[in-house]
């Protein structure tokens, strides 16, 4: 079984990295990517797990991007280490989501639910490069006795109409995939059936677009067919996995039963390769080397 999109308590996962390996090798998973919300400072742990249990790890990551006041998030894999626009992307992206997190936090204390902000700053700098996303929010909610559940804490808070929104700052969803593509990696367009932003997509394959996740849990079969049809229309592969947080978040039934069939992900693979050989190319000939 093949999942590339898994979380880990480097942003708002649940598990720690090691964790999520022994997790996903009980679930019958044996080809795995850790896909953290900006920051892939859980690869290098999951990784050294996977070896010991002969697990294969795509090292990945999922960047969040800004298209019309809301969030695209754009999957990159197969990078062999951040190229240094990225790093400062990425740096700039932790600290954004910090900013949001305290302007999140006065909403809530203005909304009648203070949560301990404190705590979320200390846990952000715990392990280097965690980013802080909404679920941990969250889950401060519930410590503050407010809610009960993750969902309520959406429902009531944390939504995009809730009391307590911010929308996200950050780069376009183009410039964050030609990113991608100049540091060697290939770029995946996350969860489009939740997103609802395919309007960008032709923009995105111009700027160097590998492949669609088509198979997602939050996508119901027709869903999953429209993106396997615009893949095709475009000449992309397609990704997929279950977007597991952990135990008792949203859509972890679908842990171990999300998955990437083997054929998408050869494809993906080769698809990669391509790509990624041609944008190496190109920065040779653009530094002489070539």
């Amino acid at each position: 079984m093949i999942d590339l999109h898994l979380h880990t308590t480097a942003s708002d996962g649940r598990c720690s990295p090691e964790e999520l390996v022994n997790r996903a090798c009980t679930q019958g998973i044996r080809t795995m990517s850790v896909t953290d919300h900006d920051t892939m400072a859980g690869v290098a742990p999951a990784a050294a797990a996977a070896r010991e249990l002969g697990i294969t790890l795509v090292p990945g990551i999922e960047i969040t991007s800004v298209h019309g006041g809301r969030d695209v998030h754009v999957l990159a894999y197969f990078l062999e280490h951040l190229s240094e626009e990225l790093e400062c992307l990425l740096a700039d992206q932790r600290k954004n989501r910090i900013a949001r997190a305290q302007l999140i936090a006065e909403r809530l204390a203005a909304a009648g639910a203070p949560i301990d902000v404190d705590a979320l700053m200390e846990a952000a700098t715990a392990l280097g490069g965690k980013s802080i996303a909404r679920p941990q929010i969250a889950q401060a909610l519930i410590a503050a006795g407010h809610v009960s559940t993750v969902a309520e804490a959406f429902d009531r808070f944390l939504s995009e109409d809730g009391p307590a929104y911010v929308p996200h700052q950050g780069a376009a969803p183009a410039m964050v995939v030609e990113m991608i593509g100049r540091a060697g990696g290939a770029a995946s367009l996350a969860h489009p059936g939740y997103t609802k932003k395919d309007e960008i997509i032709p923009d995105l394959v111009a700027a160097g677009l590998t492949a669609i996740e088509a198979y997602h849990s939050s996508h119901d079969p027709e869903a999953t067919r429209r993106y396997l049809s615009l893949a095709h229309h475009y000449g992309l592969a397609v990704t997929g996995g279950s977007d597991f947080h952990g135990e008792n978040t949203r859509r972890s039934a679908f842990f171990g039963v999300t998955n990437l069939p083997r054929a998408e992900f050869d494809r993906f693979v080769r698809q990669s390769t391509r790509v990624r050989e041609t944008a190496a190319h190109r920065v040779a000939l653009a530094s002489g080397s070539a």
